[in-house]
């Protein structure tokens, strides 16, 4: 289960979503080439719109792949920069070549290694980005919860696992996943809209 909403409708929004940007399409490219997971089109434009309204001094992004959901983040950036956390130097290395192009390396900066590690590192996280291993979601958002900003937003990406999480609930991603599905309810403001594979996005509650 690839898409999570009607191909037809997919399509529709796909056709709405024209895209003029050189490196936006070479990256699309790319990762269809590689068959690189990304969040996708529609995924990047929510993350540049929740960008541009939040207008964060700081967005820290735990497994940040080849940079294309990073890029999106540093498009919408007025200010303040997106930390790309990795843990292999290669997809770095790519993702620098990317930002490079468009000139977008001032608001930017890379690290290599421990996604949950790297961010404990940095202090008033205004948006933090989780898409990490999967079975880790729970590690991330409890470890890195305290380091955010009053008012933070948490965006985290492959929440709904392809449907997994209701079709198959014994996976054992799928478990973790509705574990932290449900502690993002709880204890946040949240909404999972259905984009590809679900994301997630919460705020602390008052």
């Amino acid at each position: 289960m690839e898409f999570l909403i009607n191909p037809k409708l997919d399509e529709y929004l796909k056709n709405l979503s024209v895209e003029d940007d050189p490196v936006v399409l070479e990256m699309e490219k790319y990762a269809k080439e590689k068959d690189f997971p990304i969040i996708g089109r529609q995924g990047g434009r929510l993350l540049y719109l929740l960008t541009r309204l939040k207008n964060p001094e700081l967005v820290v992004e735990i497994g940040s792949g080849f940079g294309y959901s990073a890029y999106w983040f540093a498009k919408g950036l007025k200010k303040g920069k997106v930390v790309l956390i990795e843990y292999q130097q290669r997809n770095i290395q790519t993702a620098k070549k990317f930002f490079k192009k468009a000139g977008l390396l001032n608001k930017t900066e890379f690290r290599v290694g421990d996604g949950v590690e790297i961010g404990k590192k940095y202090n008033n996280i205004d948006i933090l980005f989780l898409d990490l291993e999967k079975i880790r979601y729970m590690e991330a958002i409890k470890t890195l919860e305290k380091n955010l900003s009053p008012n933070g937003i948490v965006i985290a990406d492959n929440v709904l696992f392809q449907g997994k999480v209701i079709f198959e609930p014994e996976n054992k991603k799928a478990k973790i996943l509705n574990r932290f599905n449900r502690y993002m309810f709880e204890n946040y403001f949240s909404i999972i809209f259905p984009i590809r594979d679900g994301i997630l996005i919460a705020v602390k509650k008052p």
